[in-house]
C-alpha cells in the first residue's frame, strides 16, 4: 500500500477523527471550573469527588460543601462518574481537572460505539457522517467539562451496542455488558433513559428469536428498576433525611406551564444549541424529509419512540430545559443520526467538505468555553487567602448566591448566600448555627461589614470573623 493509499485509509477511519477531536479538546483541559458557562455545575460535581478523596467513599451518601452546619449529603445522581474521578485522583492526587479528563475519555469511547451501532443499522458512510456531526456538536464542549451528561449518554450508547450484538449473536456476555453499561449510564443521569425507549422496537423485528427478546426485556426491566429505585426511592429519602436536593422535577402540567412563556428558548435548544451549526441543522431537516418519505419502518418507529420519551422528559424539567443548554444533550445523537442520513444524499465527493464546514462552524461557536478570562482567575487565590485565618473545620458564609463555585475554591464548608442576607441579624443567626467567618466578594456590590472585625482585605475579598461576636 502506497503512502497516499495509507493516508486515504487513515482519514476514512472514524477512530482517527475521534483521536483528533480528543487531542483538540485537550487544550485547556487542566483549567479549573472558571469558564463562564456551567461553572456552578462543575464545581458542585467536583465537590462530591473531592469529598470522596478526602473523607472516604460513600456512594450512597454523596456530599457537598454548601449545606451549612448540616451533613452536606445531597439527593443527586448516582456518583459513579465521581467515583471514577476519585480513583484517578487517588493515584495522582486531587486536582480540579481530573473530572474533565475522565469525561473526555469516556465520551470519546462512547463516540466509537455510537459509530459501531449506527454502522450496524445503516451504512458505514452514514455512521461516519453522523459521528462527525455529533463530535462537533454541543458534545464537543460538554464532553470536556466536569459534568456527567455526555458521560452518561456514552455509557448508554455503549450498552445499546452490546444489546444489538446480543440480539444478533446470542452471546450472553453481550447481554451482561448491555446491563452494566446501560444501568450505570442511566444512574449517572436519568435523562439517558430516553435512549432506552428504543428497546420495545425489537418486538416487531421478526428476525430476532422470542427467547432473546424476552431476555432483553427482563434485563432492561431490572436495569430500569434499579435506576427508578435510586431516583424515586433513595433520592427522596436522602432529601427528606438530610434536607438538600440537586434537582426538582415537575408534573407534566406544571412543566408545560413553565415552558409556555419560554417557548422561544425551548425551540432554540433544538435549532441552535444542539448542533451549534446551522449547516448541520439544514442537513438534519433534509434527513427528516428523506426518512419520512422512505420505507425504513423500524428507523421511523425508533426515532418516534425516543423523541416521544424525550419530549416528556423536557416537560418534567419545566423551565430548566429551555434555560440550561446541556439538557438537550441526550437527544443530540438522534439529531446527528438524522443529519447523517441527510448528508448521505449529497454526492460523495462533497460530503467531506460539508463535514469540514460543520465542524469549523460548530467549534468556532464553542471555542470561548476553552479559555478562562483573566477577570475570573483571582478566585484561584481564594483558598490560599482563607487558609491564613480560617481552619479547614470552620464554617464560612460567602456572598456567592446559589453558585457553589467560590465556596468550592475556599475548600471550606458553610453557606453560599445572596447579598440581601448579609445583615447583622441574619449573620448572627448563622453564627448560632456554627458560622465562624464571613467572606465578601467585593465585585458583587455588598457593602463592607461594620459589625464584625475585619481580618483580611485585598482587591477582591474581605474576610470578617463572626465567632463570639456578641
Amino acid at each position: 500500500m502506497t503512502f497516499k493509499e495509507k493516508s486515504k485509509f487513515l482519514v476514512s477511519d472514524i477512530r482517527f477523527w475521534i483521536i483528533i477531536f480528543f487531542i483538540i479538546r485537550l487544550f485547556g483541559i487542566t483549567n479549573a471550573p472558571l469558564e463562564l458557562g456551567h461553572n456552578w455545575r462543575q464545581a458542585l460535581t467536583s465537590m462530591i469527588t473531592r469529598n470522596f478523596h478526602e473523607d472516604g467513599v460513600d456512594m450512597f451518601h454523596p456530599r457537598i460543601d454548601m449545606s451549612g452546619f448540616q451533613t452536606g449529603i445531597i439527593g443527586s445522581e448516582f456518583p459513579f462518574y465521581n467515583y471514577l474521578t476519585y480513583l484517578f485522583s487517588s493515584i495522582f492526587g486531587y486536582a480540579h481537572w481530573h473530572g474533565r479528563l475522565i469525561n473526555l475519555i469516556i465520551s470519546s469511547i462512547g463516540m466509537y460505539f455510537f459509530y459501531l451501532l449506527i454502522e450496524k443499522i445503516s451504512t458505514k458512510r452514514i455512521a461516519f457522517n453522523s459521528t462527525i456531526v455529533l463530535l462537533a456538536s454541543i458534545w464537543f464542549g460538554f464532553s470536556r467539562k466536569s459534568m456527567p451528561d455526555t458521560f452518561s449518554i456514552s455509557l448508554v450508547i455503549t450498552g445499546l451496542y452490546f444489546c444489538y450484538m446480543y440480539l444478533t449473536t446470542g452471546k450472553v456476555v453481550k447481554l451482561f455488558l448491555y446491563f452494566i453499561f446501560a444501568t450505570l449510564g442511566m444512574l449517572c443521569k436519568i435523562p439517558a433513559l430516553s435512549l432506552m425507549s428504543i428497546i420495545p422496537l425489537i418486538l416487531i423485528i421478526k428476525e430476532i428469536s422470542l427467547d432473546r427478546k424476552l431476555k432483553v426485556f427482563i434485563i432492561s426491566g431490572v436495569s430500569i428498576g434499579i435506576v427508578f429505585t435510586w431516583y424515586f426511592y433513595w433520592v427522596p429519602y436522602l432529601v427528606k433525611t438530610y434536607n438538600y436536593e440537586l434537582f426538582y422535577t415537575k408534573t407534566l402540567s406544571e412543566g408545560l406551564k413553565e415552558i409556555q412563556p419560554l417557548w422561544k428558548e425551548y425551540i432554540e435548544q433544538f435549532y441552535r444549541t444542539a448542533f451549534r451549526s446551522y449547516v448541520a441543522l439544514v442537513f438534519m431537516i433534509l434527513g427528516i424529509v428523506i426518512i419520512t418519505k422512505s420505507e425504513w419502518r423500524n428507523l421511523k418507529i425508533g426515532i418516534i419512540l425516543i423523541s416521544g420519551v424525550f419530549f416528556l422528559f423536557t416537560l418534567k424539567t419545566g423551565a430548566v430545559f429551555p434555560l440550561h443548554s446541556y439538557y438537550i444533550i441526550p437527544f443530540v445523537p438522534i439529531m446527528a443520526l438524522i443529519a447523517g442520513y441527510g448528508i448521505d444524499k449529497i454526492p460523495y465527493k462533497y460530503q467531506a467538505l460539508i463535514l469540514i464546514v460543520i465542524s469549523i462552524e460548530s467549534i468556532a461557536n464553542q471555542h470561548h468555553d476553552f479559555i478562562i478570562k483573566d477577570s475570573e482567575k483571582y478566585k484561584l487565590k481564594l483558598e490560599k487567602s482563607v487558609a491564613r485565618f480560617i481552619k479547614p473545620t470552620d464554617l464560612i458564609v460567602i456572598n456567592a448566591g446559589p453558585n457553589p463555585q467560590e465556596i468550592y475554591f475556599t475548600h471550606r464548608k458553610g453557606w453560599s448566600l445572596e447579598n440581601n442576607f448579609f445583615s447583622h441579624k441574619s449573620l448572627d443567626s448563622l453564627s448560632e448555627l456554627g458560622a465562624s467567618f464571613v467572606i465578601i466578594n467585593k465585585a458583587r456590590g455588598t457593602e463592607s461589614i461594620t459589625f464584625y472585625p475585619k481580618v483580611f482585605s485585598d482587591t477582591n475579598y474581605e474576610i470578617y470573623e463572626i465567632k463570639n461576636s456578641k
